[in-house]
Protein backbone atom coordinates (compact mmCIF):
# COMPACT_ATOMS: atom_id res chain seq x y z
CA UNK A 1 0.00 0.00 0.00
CA UNK A 2 1.29 3.20 -0.85
CA UNK A 3 1.61 5.94 2.17
CA UNK A 4 1.14 9.56 1.59
CA UNK A 5 4.81 11.26 1.53
CA UNK A 6 2.96 14.78 1.27
CA UNK A 7 1.40 16.99 3.49
CA UNK A 8 -1.44 19.04 2.40
CA UNK A 9 -1.04 21.29 5.68
CA UNK A 10 -4.67 21.67 5.50
CA UNK A 11 -4.37 23.38 8.83
CA UNK A 12 -2.24 26.66 6.84
CA UNK A 13 -5.41 27.12 4.87
CA UNK A 14 -7.43 29.28 7.11
CA UNK A 15 -4.51 31.29 7.89
CA UNK A 16 -5.14 34.70 6.56
CA UNK A 17 -2.63 35.89 3.54
CA UNK A 18 -0.87 32.20 4.17
CA UNK A 19 0.01 32.31 0.55
CA UNK A 20 1.96 35.79 0.57
CA UNK A 21 3.48 34.82 3.54
CA UNK A 22 4.55 31.62 1.82
CA UNK A 23 5.65 33.50 -1.18
CA UNK A 24 7.78 35.63 1.21
CA UNK A 25 9.49 33.18 2.67
CA UNK A 26 12.94 31.66 0.93
CA UNK A 27 12.61 28.22 1.76
CA UNK A 28 9.10 27.54 -0.38
CA UNK A 29 9.30 25.87 -3.65
CA UNK A 30 6.93 26.55 -6.33
CA UNK A 31 5.34 23.52 -8.97
CA UNK A 32 3.95 25.78 -12.02
CA UNK A 33 1.82 24.09 -13.74
CA UNK A 34 0.31 25.45 -17.86
CA UNK A 35 -1.95 23.78 -19.74
CA UNK A 36 -1.73 20.77 -17.83
CA UNK A 37 1.77 20.11 -18.37
CA UNK A 38 4.83 20.85 -15.23
CA UNK A 39 8.25 21.37 -15.91
CA UNK A 40 10.66 18.15 -15.67
CA UNK A 41 14.46 17.81 -15.17
CA UNK A 42 16.18 14.57 -14.84
CA UNK A 43 12.63 12.70 -14.33
CA UNK A 44 12.27 15.40 -11.07
CA UNK A 45 9.88 18.32 -10.91
CA UNK A 46 11.48 21.41 -11.51
CA UNK A 47 10.76 23.49 -8.16
CA UNK A 48 11.31 27.29 -8.52
CA UNK A 49 11.77 30.34 -6.09
CA UNK A 50 8.07 31.97 -5.28
CA UNK A 51 9.65 35.05 -6.93
CA UNK A 52 9.44 33.40 -10.54
CA UNK A 53 6.25 33.51 -11.85
CA UNK A 54 4.41 36.49 -12.33
CA UNK A 55 1.03 35.88 -14.16
CA UNK A 56 -0.03 32.36 -11.95
CA UNK A 57 -3.16 31.66 -9.82
CA UNK A 58 -1.70 30.58 -6.35
CA UNK A 59 -2.32 28.02 -4.33
CA UNK A 60 -1.03 25.81 -1.12
CA UNK A 61 0.09 22.00 -1.93
CA UNK A 62 1.18 21.09 1.16
CA UNK A 63 4.88 20.33 2.69
CA UNK A 64 7.18 17.37 1.03
CA UNK A 65 8.36 15.07 2.73
CA UNK A 66 11.51 17.43 3.84
CA UNK A 67 9.07 19.72 5.44
CA UNK A 68 9.61 22.03 2.14
CA UNK A 69 6.46 24.98 1.50
CA UNK A 70 4.97 23.90 -1.54
CA UNK A 71 2.98 26.15 -3.76
CA UNK A 72 1.03 25.47 -7.24
CA UNK A 73 1.42 28.21 -9.76
CA UNK A 74 -1.02 28.04 -12.05
CA UNK A 75 0.10 29.99 -15.39
CA UNK A 76 -1.82 30.84 -18.37
CA UNK A 77 -1.77 28.21 -21.45
CA UNK A 78 -0.39 31.45 -23.27
CA UNK A 79 2.07 32.50 -20.68
CA UNK A 80 5.68 33.04 -21.07
CA UNK A 81 6.73 32.67 -17.56
CA UNK A 82 9.20 30.51 -16.42
CA UNK A 83 10.65 29.52 -19.74
CA UNK A 84 12.54 26.24 -19.62
CA UNK A 85 16.70 25.46 -19.83
CA UNK A 86 17.58 23.70 -22.32
CA UNK A 87 17.52 20.45 -19.99
CA UNK A 88 14.42 20.88 -19.09
CA UNK A 89 10.33 20.46 -20.56
CA UNK A 90 6.90 20.61 -19.95
CA UNK A 91 5.83 17.66 -19.89
CA UNK A 92 2.17 15.78 -18.95
CA UNK A 93 0.99 13.25 -17.18
CA UNK A 94 0.91 10.54 -20.17
CA UNK A 95 3.68 11.82 -21.34
CA UNK A 96 5.64 10.91 -17.97
CA UNK A 97 4.25 7.54 -16.86
CA UNK A 98 6.34 5.86 -14.11
CA UNK A 99 9.57 8.19 -14.90
CA UNK A 100 8.38 9.87 -11.50
CA UNK A 101 9.62 8.57 -7.99
CA UNK A 102 6.74 8.06 -6.33
CA UNK A 103 6.73 11.02 -4.16
CA UNK A 104 6.75 13.33 -6.79
CA UNK A 105 4.06 11.86 -8.94
CA UNK A 106 2.16 12.22 -6.12
CA UNK A 107 3.05 15.92 -5.95
CA UNK A 108 2.44 15.97 -9.62
CA UNK A 109 -1.50 14.73 -9.50
CA UNK A 110 -2.26 16.95 -7.07
CA UNK A 111 -0.54 20.14 -8.58
CA UNK A 112 -2.39 19.13 -12.01
CA UNK A 113 -6.30 18.46 -10.11
CA UNK A 114 -5.79 21.41 -8.71
CA UNK A 115 -4.73 23.87 -11.74
CA UNK A 116 -7.39 21.85 -13.95
CA UNK A 117 -10.28 23.33 -11.38
CA UNK A 118 -8.94 26.44 -10.41
CA UNK A 119 -8.72 27.84 -14.18
CA UNK A 120 -12.19 26.06 -15.30
CA UNK A 121 -14.03 27.06 -12.63
CA UNK A 122 -14.62 30.88 -12.07
CA UNK A 123 -18.18 31.63 -11.42
CA UNK A 124 -21.03 29.57 -9.11
CA UNK A 125 -22.49 26.79 -10.79
CA UNK A 126 -25.60 27.70 -8.56
CA UNK A 127 -26.17 31.55 -10.00
CA UNK A 128 -22.92 32.00 -12.33
CA UNK A 129 -21.80 34.88 -10.25
CA UNK A 130 -18.05 35.57 -10.31
CA UNK A 131 -16.04 33.94 -7.02
CA UNK A 132 -13.30 34.33 -4.91
CA UNK A 133 -10.48 31.77 -4.19
CA UNK A 134 -10.29 31.46 -0.51
CA UNK A 135 -8.20 28.66 2.02
CA UNK A 136 -5.67 28.98 0.10
CA UNK A 137 -6.75 27.67 -3.64
CA UNK A 138 -9.06 25.09 -1.79
CA UNK A 139 -12.13 26.62 -2.17
CA UNK A 140 -13.97 29.51 -3.85
CA UNK A 141 -17.10 31.50 -2.56
CA UNK A 142 -19.29 33.35 -4.96
CA UNK A 143 -19.51 37.01 -4.61
CA UNK A 144 -23.10 36.92 -5.44
CA UNK A 145 -25.43 34.29 -3.52
CA UNK A 146 -22.47 33.45 -0.98
CA UNK A 147 -22.02 29.64 -1.34
CA UNK A 148 -18.53 27.91 -1.30
CA UNK A 149 -17.36 25.60 -3.83
CA UNK A 150 -14.53 22.77 -3.63
CA UNK A 151 -12.63 21.19 -6.28
CA UNK A 152 -14.44 18.31 -7.35
CA UNK A 153 -13.35 14.69 -7.49
CA UNK A 154 -15.59 12.10 -9.87
CA UNK A 155 -15.06 8.57 -9.43
CA UNK A 156 -15.36 5.98 -11.29
CA UNK A 157 -14.66 2.59 -11.47
CA UNK A 158 -12.18 0.26 -13.98
CA UNK A 159 -11.97 -3.72 -13.46
CA UNK A 160 -10.09 -6.54 -14.60
CA UNK A 161 -11.97 -9.07 -15.94
CA UNK A 162 -11.27 -12.80 -15.85
CA UNK A 163 -12.50 -16.35 -16.85
CA UNK A 164 -13.67 -18.79 -14.15
CA UNK A 165 -10.23 -20.85 -14.81
CA UNK A 166 -8.40 -17.38 -14.28
CA UNK A 167 -5.87 -18.41 -17.39
CA UNK A 168 -7.78 -15.56 -19.60
CA UNK A 169 -7.90 -11.96 -19.26
CA UNK A 170 -11.49 -10.06 -20.91
CA UNK A 171 -10.20 -6.61 -22.40
CA UNK A 172 -11.93 -4.34 -24.73
CA UNK A 173 -11.51 -1.78 -27.40
CA UNK A 174 -12.78 2.00 -26.61
CA UNK A 175 -14.10 3.13 -30.00
CA UNK A 176 -12.02 6.37 -29.14
CA UNK A 177 -8.84 4.06 -29.45
CA UNK A 178 -9.72 3.01 -32.99
CA UNK A 179 -9.64 -0.78 -32.31
CA UNK A 180 -6.05 -0.51 -31.96
CA UNK A 181 -5.33 -0.70 -28.06
CA UNK A 182 -7.58 -3.26 -25.47
CA UNK A 183 -8.01 -2.14 -21.95
CA UNK A 184 -9.84 -2.74 -18.95
CA UNK A 185 -13.39 -1.91 -18.67
CA UNK A 186 -14.41 1.63 -16.70
CA UNK A 187 -17.27 4.08 -16.56
CA UNK A 188 -18.42 6.69 -14.04
CA UNK A 189 -20.06 6.48 -10.78
CA UNK A 190 -23.87 7.59 -11.21
CA UNK A 191 -25.93 9.48 -8.67
CA UNK A 192 -27.52 7.17 -5.90
CA UNK A 193 -25.35 4.55 -7.33
CA UNK A 194 -22.74 2.89 -5.01
CA UNK A 195 -19.28 1.28 -6.76
CA UNK A 196 -19.83 -2.35 -6.55
CA UNK A 197 -23.40 -1.60 -8.52
CA UNK A 198 -20.97 0.20 -11.02
CA UNK A 199 -19.15 -2.53 -11.91
CA UNK A 200 -21.38 -5.06 -12.40
CA UNK A 201 -23.77 -2.34 -14.70
CA UNK A 202 -20.98 -1.31 -16.45
CA UNK A 203 -20.24 -5.05 -17.48
CA UNK A 204 -23.37 -5.49 -17.97
CA UNK A 205 -23.60 -2.78 -20.68
CA UNK A 206 -20.34 -2.82 -22.52
CA UNK A 207 -19.46 -6.25 -22.56
CA UNK A 208 -22.68 -7.91 -21.86
CA UNK A 209 -21.26 -10.59 -18.94
CA UNK A 210 -22.15 -10.65 -15.75
CA UNK A 211 -19.87 -10.90 -12.30
CA UNK A 212 -18.58 -12.65 -9.21
CA UNK A 213 -16.14 -12.96 -6.58
CA UNK A 214 -15.30 -8.76 -7.01
CA UNK A 215 -12.96 -7.84 -4.90
CA UNK A 216 -11.40 -4.21 -4.74
CA UNK A 217 -7.60 -4.52 -5.60
CA UNK A 218 -6.22 -0.19 -5.29
CA UNK A 219 -7.12 2.97 -6.78
CA UNK A 220 -5.54 5.75 -9.03
CA UNK A 221 -5.99 9.59 -8.89
CA UNK A 222 -6.35 10.97 -12.96
CA UNK A 223 -6.80 14.49 -13.40
CA UNK A 224 -8.53 14.54 -16.65
CA UNK A 225 -10.37 15.88 -15.34
CA UNK A 226 -10.62 15.35 -11.97
CA UNK A 227 -11.34 12.03 -11.45
CA UNK A 228 -10.73 8.66 -8.50
CA UNK A 229 -10.25 5.43 -10.02
CA UNK A 230 -11.14 2.79 -8.04
CA UNK A 231 -9.80 -0.56 -9.76
CA UNK A 232 -11.52 -3.61 -8.63
CA UNK A 233 -10.86 -7.77 -10.17
CA UNK A 234 -13.64 -9.72 -10.70
CA UNK A 235 -14.78 -13.52 -12.14
CA UNK A 236 -16.83 -13.64 -14.95
CA UNK A 237 -19.92 -15.75 -14.64
CA UNK A 238 -20.48 -17.21 -17.96
CA UNK A 239 -17.55 -16.33 -20.61
CA UNK A 240 -19.93 -16.88 -23.75
CA UNK A 241 -21.88 -14.07 -22.96
CA UNK A 242 -18.76 -11.49 -23.87
CA UNK A 243 -20.30 -9.06 -26.86
CA UNK A 244 -18.99 -5.84 -27.33
CA UNK A 245 -21.81 -2.81 -26.89
CA UNK A 246 -20.76 -1.83 -30.72
CA UNK A 247 -21.07 1.84 -29.38
CA UNK A 248 -18.22 2.77 -27.05
CA UNK A 249 -16.62 -0.58 -26.94
CA UNK A 250 -15.88 -1.70 -30.40
CA UNK A 251 -14.77 -5.19 -29.66
CA UNK A 252 -14.10 -7.43 -26.49
CA UNK A 253 -11.73 -10.46 -26.44
CA UNK A 254 -10.21 -12.71 -24.17
CA UNK A 255 -6.39 -12.86 -24.16
CA UNK A 256 -4.17 -15.71 -22.64
CA UNK A 257 -1.47 -15.28 -20.18
CA UNK A 258 1.05 -15.68 -23.33
CA UNK A 259 -0.84 -13.04 -25.20
CA UNK A 260 -1.16 -10.22 -22.74
CA UNK A 261 2.93 -11.26 -21.80
CA UNK A 262 3.81 -10.22 -25.39
CA UNK A 263 1.44 -7.39 -25.59
CA UNK A 264 3.12 -5.84 -22.40
CA UNK A 265 6.53 -6.10 -23.97
CA UNK A 266 5.21 -3.69 -26.76
CA UNK A 267 5.64 -7.44 -29.25
CA UNK A 268 1.46 -7.45 -29.57
CA UNK A 269 -0.97 -9.03 -30.89
CA UNK A 270 -2.54 -5.69 -29.37
CA UNK A 271 -1.74 -2.68 -27.71
CA UNK A 272 -1.89 -1.93 -23.66
CA UNK A 273 -2.99 0.62 -21.41
CA UNK A 274 0.66 3.15 -20.76
CA UNK A 275 2.33 2.85 -17.51
CA UNK A 276 0.71 5.71 -16.01
CA UNK A 277 -2.47 4.04 -15.55
CA UNK A 278 -4.12 1.70 -13.10
CA UNK A 279 -5.83 -0.49 -15.93
CA UNK A 280 -2.17 -1.52 -16.83
CA UNK A 281 -1.35 -1.88 -13.39
CA UNK A 282 -4.95 -4.23 -13.29
CA UNK A 283 -3.24 -6.09 -16.02
CA UNK A 284 0.02 -6.43 -14.08
CA UNK A 285 -1.24 -7.74 -11.31
CA UNK A 286 -3.46 -10.46 -12.81
CA UNK A 287 -0.95 -12.27 -14.97
CA UNK A 288 1.56 -11.54 -12.11
CA UNK A 289 -1.25 -13.37 -9.35
CA UNK A 290 -0.78 -16.44 -11.96
CA UNK A 291 2.62 -16.76 -12.25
Amino acid sequence: MHRPTLDRAAELREESGVIDRLRGETSTRVIAVRDGRVRVTHDLLVRVAPTEPVDATWALLGRDESGTPLLLAALPAESASIDAAPDETWLGLRDLGVRLPAQESEILIEALALAAWLRDAPFCPTCGGGTEIRQAGWSRRCLVCGRDHFPRTDPAVIVAVESRDGERLLLGANANWGGRMYSCFAGFVEAGESLESTVHRELAEESGVRLSALRYVSSQAWPFPRSLMVGFRAVVDDEADARADGEEIVDVRWFTRAEITSSLAGEGPVGLPGHASIARALIVDWLEAGA
